[in-house]
C-alpha cells in the first residue's frame, strides 16, 4: 500500500506540474499581449499574472454615451475641450489646490497603442451593448483610420499645467484639441482625463493637512527641529483602498507633501518609476494587535520588539486589552531596556477619543522617560511621542494639535496616520471637477466658442473660447498665480503659457524627477496667495 500511496502522490504531482506549466505559458502569452496590443507599456511577467487582471481594450475605457458621440458632434475642423475643478475643498477658507496624476493617465492609457485586434475585441463587445443586448454603434472606422495611418495613436493634441502645480479654482488643468474628422473624438477621453480629480485631490488634502501641523510646528517647535514636519502625517490607506492602482495614485499624491507612508505600492512606485530610484517614502518597524495578542503577555510583545528594534524608532500599539494598563503599568516595566537600547518608541493607541488618547499617552511618556523643555517654552518627552492612526481627518489633527499644545507639549511629540480620511474620503464632487467642450470651428469655417449656462447651477457654468494659461514672469523669482485669458486677449508680453504638451498625435516623454515635482509644490504653495481669483 506504501508503494502505490507513493505512485500516486508523484501522479498527481505531476499532473500539478504540467497544469503549473500551462498557466506559466498562459501568462507568458498574455505578457507579449501587454507588450503590443492596448497596454503599450511592458510589464514584468511576475506583475502581469496579479496586477493586470482588468484588462480590455482603449476603445471601451469610456462611458457608453461617449461612444455614440461621433454621430452626435457636427461636422467640424476643429474642436477643444477642457478640463477644471470648480469649487475649492470646503472647510479650508482657501480655494487654492494642487494639480497632480496626469502624467500617468497619459503614460498608461492615452500613450498606448492601438491595434486591429483591440478594436475587432471592442466590435464584438459593441455588439450586443445597446438595449436589448443589440448592436451599439461606435467609431469603428474613425478607429481603424487611426490604427492604419498614425501608427495606433490616437490622433488628438493634450496640453495640461505641470505636475505640481498649485493653481486656484477655475483654472484650466488640460486642453484636448482634435481636428478634421477627429473633431468627434474631441470628448471620447473625458473619462480617463477626469479621474485625475482623484491623485489632486488628496495631495491637496495632505497639503492643507501638512499647513495645519505646520502651524503647529511654528509655535512650539525649534526650527532646527522642523526638518520632523515631513514624517508628521503617515499614509495607512493602502488596506482601504479598492485596489492597487488606488493605492498608487492616491499614495503617491500625499508623498508630494510628506515622505511618511505605509503604502508601500507607492512608495516603490514614486522612487524606481519617477524618482530614478531616490528614495522618496519610509515607514518604521511597529507591531499590530495580532502581534501583540499572540504574546502570552503585552510586556514579552513589547520587551521582543525593544529587543529586536530598540536601537531605532519603532512603533508599539497599546490598546490590545486596556490602554490605560499598558501606558500606566507595562510601559514602565519595559522602560529599563527601551533606555538601555538607546532608541525611541512611539505609542499608538487605537480605539476611543483620538484627542483624549493621545493626551493620555503623552503624559504616560513623560512620567516613564521624562521631558525636556526647548527654546519656546514647549515639553519634548524624552526618545518616546505618539501616533494616533484612528478616527484621523483633517479637523481632528487640528483638534489635536490644539489640545497637546494647551497640555505644554511640542507638536514634534505628536505624528498622525490616515488612512480612510486620506485615501478614500474624496470623490469627484470633493472639488467639483469637470470636462466641457469650449471652441468648435464648424467645417464651413465659421468659428464659435461654447459653454455650458444651466439656470439651475450657476456653480456648472463652463469657461467658453480658446485660452491662454499664463503666469506674470517674475523679476524676484518668486512664483506668480497663474492667471486665464481669452486666446485672443492673451498678453503681449511679461507673461508665459505654462500650459505644457504632454500628448501630440503620439506620447511626449517628459524628464522630471518627482523630487522636482515636490521642490514645485513647496515653492508655489509658499509663495502664492490664498484665496485668489484666475
Amino acid at each position: 500500500s506504501d508503494i502505490m500511496s507513493t505512485s500516486a502522490i508523484e501522479a498527481e504531482n505531476k499532473k500539478l506540474k504540467e497544469t503549473n506549466e500551462a498557466l506559466i505559458n498562459q501568462i507568458r502569452v498574455l505578457a507579449e499581449k501587454l507588450k503590443a496590443g492596448s497596454s503599450g507599456i511592458p510589464y514584468p511577467l511576475e506583475l502581469v499574472s496579479g496586477l493586470r487582471t482588468l484588462e480590455c481594450p482603449l476603445g471601451v475605457m469610456t462611458d457608453s454615451y461617449k461612444a455614440g458621440h461621433f454621430l452626435m458632434y457636427p461636422e467640424a475642423k476643429s474642436m477643444s475641450a477642457y478640463g477644471e475643478f470648480r469649487e475649492p475643498m470646503k472647510g479650508m477658507n482657501d480655494n487654492r489646490l494642487v494639480f497632480y496624476g496626469i502624467q500617468y493617465y497619459i503614460d498608461n492609457f492615452v500613450s498606448r497603442k492601438w491595434t486591429v485586434a483591440d478594436i475587432e475585441a471592442a466590435k464584438k463587445f459593441y455588439s450586443t451593448h445597446n438595449a436589448g443586448y443589440t448592436p451599439y454603434k461606435f467609431p469603428e472606422d474613425l478607429f481603424r483610420k487611426f490604427v492604419a495611418e498614425n501608427d495606433g495613436y490616437i490622433p488628438v493634441k493634450i496640453e495640461a499645467l505641470p505636475e505640481g502645480s498649485v493653481i486656484y479654482v477655475h483654472t484650466p488643468v488640460f486642453i484636448i484639441t482634435a481636428s478634421d474628422e477627429y473633431s468627434r473624438l474631441v470628448t471620447f477621453l473625458e473619462t480617463i482625463l477626469t479621474m485625475v480629480w482623484y491623485p489632486s485631490c488628496v495631495a491637496t488634502l495632505s497639503r492643507y493637512t501638512k499647513d495645519a501641523i505646520k502651524a503647529a510646528f511654528d509655535k512650539s517647535v525649534d526650527e532646527e527641529l522642523h526638518w520632523l514636519l515631513g514624517s508628521r502625517l503617515h499614509d495607512f490607506g493602502f488596506r482601504g483602498c479598492t485596489c492597487v492602482e488606488q493605492s498608487v495614485l492616491g499614495g503617491s499624491g500625499h508623498l508630494l507633501n510628506f515622505d511618511g507612508s505605509d503604502t508601500m505600492s507607492a512608495c516603490y512606485h514614486t522612487q524606481f518609476h519617477l524618482n530614478k530610484g531616490k528614495p522618496v517614502g519610509s515607514s518604521i518597524p511597529a507591531t499590530e494587535h495580532s502581534v501583540m495578542t499572540s504574546w502570552k503577555t503585552e510586556e514579552e510583545a513589547m520587551l521582543n520588539e525593544i529587543e529586536h528594534y530598540g536601537e531605532g524608532i519603532f512603533a508599539c500599539v497599546m490598546d490590545s486589552y486596556d490602554y490605560e494598563n499598558a501606558l500606566n503599568v507595562v510601559l514602565p516595566k519595559v522602560a529599563e531596556k527601551k533606555v538601555a537600547k538607546g532608541g525611541s518608541i512611539v505609542l499608538r493607541p487605537d480605539s476611543g477619543d483620538p484627542v483624549e488618547q493621545v493626551i493620555k499617552g503623552l503624559k504616560a511618556a513623560d512620567k516613564t522617560f521624562g521631558h525636556d523643555v526647548n527654546k519656546k517654552g514647549y515639553k519634548v518627552i524624552r526618545g518616546a511621542a505618539v501616533i494616533q492612526g484612528d478616527g484621523i481627518n483633517y479637523e481632528v489633527v487640528k483638534q489635536i494639535l490644539d489640545k497637546v499644545l494647551e497640555e505644554g507639549y511640542a507638536a514634534q511629540n505628536c505624528a498622525f496616520g490616515m488612512g480612510g480620511g486620506l485615501l478614500q474620503k474624496v470623490n469627484r464632487d470633493t472639488m467639483s471637477f469637470a470636462t466641457k467642450l469650449s471652441h468648435i470651428t464648424y467645417a464651413d469655417g465659421t468659428n464659435r466658442d461654447v459653454m455650458k449656462t444651466p439656470k439651475t447651477d450657476s456653480g456648472k457654468i463652463s469657461l467658453p473660447g480658446k485660452f491662454f494659461v499664463g503666469r506674470k514672469i517674475s523679476s524676484d523669482g518668486k512664483t506668480n498665480p497663474i492667471e486665464v485669458f481669452p486666446a485672443e486677449a492673451a498678453p503681449a508680453s511679461g507673461y508665459e503659457n505654462v500650459m505644457k504638451v504632454y500628448y501630440d498625435r503620439a506620447p511626449k516623454p517628459t524628464a522630471e524627477t518627482f523630487d522636482e515635482l515636490r521642490a514645485r509644490v513647496e515653492k508655489q504653495w509658499a509663495e502664492i496667495p490664498a484665496k485668489g481669483d484666475p
